[in-house]
């Protein structure tokens, strides 16, 4: 007994060394705020003043000095983001994560944008200031990978740190890029709907083709193909460790439109949420330069910003800048494929993909003239007729960095606008304002037009010589709208009105956020900070009121139980918000899952009904699908002896939803608040491990807020107990003239990276609900609340 005794106090011993010792380790770890460093390559000494939410604010004698610095003070919060940012799009990740991140590898490697940006780097003038100032902040990293503290996740997987180089810069912008564009998920899906079920079955998506609404036949066989192309791209931003773009709001409201007569903009980017979050705050101040930005990991250049000059900020475009074309091969030499000239050989290259304890993998890329075979990188998707992909992105000059540059570093409205031709994707909205009353609204990317009796939402052609026909537009037909004499400009990621006639074609969102937004800033005209503030958390959806009437009007409540009889009083009731304590969103999300599981699974099954819930087009349906009672996916084709009708499906709907809540909620309806469905939670990679998720994960909590309000808070519709939100603002920014030196911003969590950080997650509170904290210009309020940290150049 005494044995065991002290072996239970040796290992009760042991357990508290290694935790004291982990304790230990861990606070060597944080981020240094305030003392002394010495940094080689700078010219003065550097003072960066940490504010009360880990913001740096550097004073330096150049921009140089200032950018060395800014890379040393990023680096040491946010370089393990930085490592995977950069890892993504040359197919590196299964180096540090293994077999479970290969497929991702095997695509992203295989599309081309680390080629694309070795191509780039090349062609950059090294006497630049692009050049000379991206490379000072690529120094700052490196010296602080030299001598700084390993990241605790880069040490818990073993990397091998190597220097962060300008590829690296552009394989982030093209990853970025990349999770822009949607049409690599929604064209296979929509190919393969027209080829099972015929034009008739689009309808209800809005699809506008030169089809008609004429029958097609279907291609079995093939439409499976098509379908795991979205499935399986899908899959690979869903499992990504680095979160992708989704979408965005931002609005401008001109002097003639606010109290104080000055220009406030307002914008919150829509990013899958994740922890860290993806941008990073700094303020640089040298002698003849000032911006307030906003950086994602590894980038040497703000994608948003203001200073007491100008501000802007932006939102996707939502632009078609992929198309797929299906490629027919030789019949007699599968080496070559079929063009109006002939036919011509497929180009190949083999690459090499490393991967942590196993061994290296062979990826063969094949290529035609429309871009890579991607049925050859995703698996499963092997063909005789292999699908190529065509990506703007990868096929135009590369002047990205310049870009990003150059809206940085802007000196008016004109140099401001010509900056963004450079941008040949991805297709943004960037939203600009200024001290002197301008504001804008102007779109990015390189825009063309294909032969009317082509539509870009489906697989192309690549052997008939018209499909892939494109007339690229100069770059005064992008759509845009300066100084507008109604004095405001939004975006909400919405389908601009046609230029010439012409309407681009992409993967606009529907109209609730964009009608919500015009509603509310067109008849008022006494625009304060503080009213803008409201506005950007504002939880009315434009259309649930619509939806929920066209909806209730074909129920036949007879024969409902007591608690569908008061779900169906509430619905009845409701204004459309979605607030933390309303009861009627948690019933009108659980109704609309199930409708679209009754109306769409049955023909589609239930992997395709999934990934059909993870798509923008779905969004599209719901309003135009509710009022539409000759909609023929009513039909439940699994009954072969009745065809149901819109009223059936609904009444079904309803009465599994109002089952499913009782079963998840309880049976008192009044309990049922959407706090306790809608429910997000800050995760890091290495979170999703539950050993160490409450270490590395944030949250979670119940968030206010909903699909496509301005409170864009994303999930995908389920019968799930709670609903994960997936994304949302990725920071909510308002920049007002009147008062420049103190308008508002805040993040998800924090600006930290690293967990043992205070300000790792010090802003959840504030992001949470619906509240601010100031982003500060004047020097002498920024040093009174302030630690400093001193740069002094090393001997």
């Amino acid at each position: 007994m005494k044995i065991m005794k002290k072996i239970v106090l040796v290992l009760v011993s042991l357990i508290i060394l290694i935790a004291l010792a982990s304790f230990v380790y861990l606070q060597t770890t944080k981020p240094k705020y305030e003392g002394e460093e010495n940094l080689a390559n700078i010219s003065k000494p550097t003072n960066v003043y940490f504010d009360e939410y880990g913001v740096p604010h550097i004073y330096a004698d150049t921009q140089k000095d200032a950018m060395t610095t800014l890379g040393y003070v990023h680096a040491q919060d946010r370089l393990w983001q930085m490592e995977l940012m950069r890892r993504i799009a040359p197919g590196r990740l299964s180096e540090i994560f293994g077999t479970p991140v290969l497929k991702t590898d095997k695509f992203f490697a295989g599309i081309g944008i680390d080629e694309n940006s070795k191509q780039a780097v090349a062609n950059l003038d090294t006497n630049s200031q692009t050049y000379i100032l991206a490379n000072a902040y690529l120094d700052g990293i490196n010296q602080y990978i030299e001598e700084g503290i390993t990241p605790v996740e880069i040490r818990l997987l073993g990397i091998k740190q190597e220097k962060f180089t300008l590829k690296d810069v552009y394989n982030i912008f093209g990853f970025m890029s990349f999770s822009f564009a949607m049409a690599q998920k929604t064209d296979p899906l929509l190919t393969d709907i027209r080829d099972r079920f015929g034009m008739n079955y689009l309808q209800d998506f809005g699809i506008q083709g030169e089809f008609g609404i004429k029958q097609l036949k279907s291609y079995k066989g093939d439409y499976k193909k098509y379908a795991e192309i979205s499935k399986s791209v899908a899959g690979l931003l869903e499992t990504s460790p680095i979160p992708a773009f989704i979408g965005s709001n931002s609005w401008v409201i001109g002097g003639a439109k606010t109290k104080n007569g000055k220009v406030i903009l307002a914008n919150d980017p829509h990013i899958m949420h994740s922890q860290p979050g993806t941008w990073y705050e700094a303020h640089i101040v040298c002698p003849d330069y000032e911006i307030y930005g906003y950086y994602i990991a590894g980038t040497p250049f703000p994608l948003l910003g203001h200073n007491h000059d100008y501000a802007y900020g932006l939102t996707m475009f939502e632009n078609d800048d992929v198309d797929f074309f299906q490629e027919e091969d030789n019949p007699n030499d599968d080496h070559q494929y079929k063009t109006p000239d002939g036919f011509k050989n497929y180009t190949y290259q083999q690459k090499i993909i490393k991967v942590k304890d196993s061994a290296d993998v062979k990826l063969n890329v094949k290529t035609s003239q429309h871009g890579p075979i991607i049925t050859g990188l995703l698996d499963g998707l092997q063909s005789d007729k292999p699908v190529a992909m065509s990506w703007i992105y990868t096929q135009q000059k590369n002047q990205i960095l310049d870009a990003v540059y150059q809206l940085s570093h802007a000196k008016n409205l004109e140099s401001f606008h010509k900056s963004i031709e450079l941008i040949k994707a991805p297709g943004l909205n960037i939203m600009y304002g200024d001290a002197k009353g301008n504001i804008a609204w102007i779109t990015s990317g390189k825009l063309y037009e294909v032969d009317k009796s082509v539509n870009t939402n489906f697989i192309l052609n690549g052997a008939n010589g018209i499909d892939d026909k494109k007339e690229f537009l100069p770059f005064d037909k992008n759509p845009a709208a300066i100084n507008p004499s109604w004095n405001y400009v939004y975006s909400a990621n919405n389908q601009p009105e046609a230029i010439d006639g012409y309407l681009y074609p992409g993967y606009y969102l529907p109209k609730d956020r964009a009608m919500r937004i015009d509603g509310l800033l067109a008849p008022k005209n006494n625009w304060t900070k503080e009213d803008v503030g409201k506005m950007i958390t504002d939880n009315t959806s434009a259309t649930a009121e619509t939806i929920v009437a066209n909806m209730t009007k074909p129920l036949n409540g007879s024969k409902f139980s007591e608690n569908e009889k008061k779900a169906l009083a509430v619905l009845k009731e409701w204004k459309a918000t979605h607030n933390l304590s309303d009861i009627a969103p948690s019933i009108y999300n659980k109704w609309i899952y199930f409708y679209l599981k009754d109306t769409f699974e049955d023909e589609y099954g239930e992997e395709n009904f999934k990934l059909l819930l993870s798509t923008h087009i779905i969004k599209q349906v719901i309003e135009n699908q509710s009022k539409n009672s000759a909609s023929p996916w009513w039909d439940n084709i699994n009954t072969k002896d009745k065809k149901e009708t819109q009223s059936e499906i609904l009444i079904q709907s309803f009465k599994e939803a109002i089952a499913s809540l009782e079963n998840q909620l309880g049976s008192d309806v009044n309990q049922w608040q959407w706090e306790k469905v809608h429910q997000v939670e800050f995760q890091h990679p290495i979170g999703k491990v539950k050993l160490f998720s409450k270490f590395f994960n944030v949250g979670t909590f119940g968030i206010a807020g909903t699909n496509e309000v301005i409170n864009n808070q994303l999930f995908i519709y389920t019968d799930d107990a709670q609903i994960p939100v997936k994304g949302g603002p990725s920071t909510r920014r308002i920049i007002d003239f009147s008062d420049i030196e103190n308008s508002w911003s805040v993040l998800p969590t924090g600006q930290s990276g690293n967990p043992m950080s205070k300000h790792y997650d010090d802003q959840t509170d504030l992001f949470v609900n619906g509240k601010f904290r100031k982003m500060k210009l004047n020097k002498a309020e920024i040093a009174k609340t302030s630690t400093k940290l001193v740069f002094r150049p090393k001997e």
